[in-house]
């Protein structure tokens, strides 16, 4: 059974570099599961910064959007996978489900999660998950941003409850809240 920890922390926290050195520690080799989607040129500079920090540790990338589930059975070779992150795959769920005209509920967010749970757990490695922490924050002020925050908050707590470690970080320094 594999083993699974959630890290979490505010925008420009350091929960990805954290996460990166915690898989770097960890015995090879490594998958990154990228979860942003390519949408304008300032995203891609972002994209290819984080590709150049991992460019020494024997990582392989796989970017997908949505099938989080789907991943580890194409994953079977490595020890480590690193999915940064939960809140960009969120939103890539909540803008598939709004294209199809489509509301992503709490319940169907319960059941994306809970299918990624159930693949982490057949899987033989360590997965570490990236997401944000929403719940700290302003209140939105519209019915779109609420509803996005309430489902990152509901995966968060649903992947948290099913994790093995959960770590918070807030300026760079890593906080255990579960162990």
């Amino acid at each position: 059974m594999g083993k699974l920890i959630l890290v979490t922390g505010g925008t420009r926290s350091g929960k990805s570099g954290f996460a990166q050195n915690l898989a770097e520690s960890l015995a090879g080799p490594r998958y990154f599961i990228a979860t942003c989607p390519k949408v304008d040129p300032e995203m891609d500079e972002r994209i290819r910064r984080h590709q150049q920090a991992r460019d020494v540790g024997e990582w392989w990338t796989i970017e997908e959007e949505i099938d989080l589930g789907g991943i580890f059975g194409r994953v079977r070779d490595s020890r480590v996978c690193l999915v940064d992150c939960l809140t960009l795959w969120v939103n890539n769920l909540l803008f598939r489900e709004e294209q199809a005209g489509r509301i992503l509920t709490e319940q169907r967010m319960r059941n994306h999660c809970e299918e990624v749970i159930e693949q982490i757990k057949k899987y033989a490695g360590t997965t570490i998950c990236v997401t944000n922490e929403v719940g700290m924050g302003i209140v939105p002020e519209n019915a779109a941003a609420r509803l996005y925050r309430d489902l990152v908050g509901s995966c968060n707590q649903i992947i948290a409850q099913a994790a093995d470690e959960v770590i918070l970080v807030s300026c760079g320094i890593p906080l255990v809240l579960k162990d």
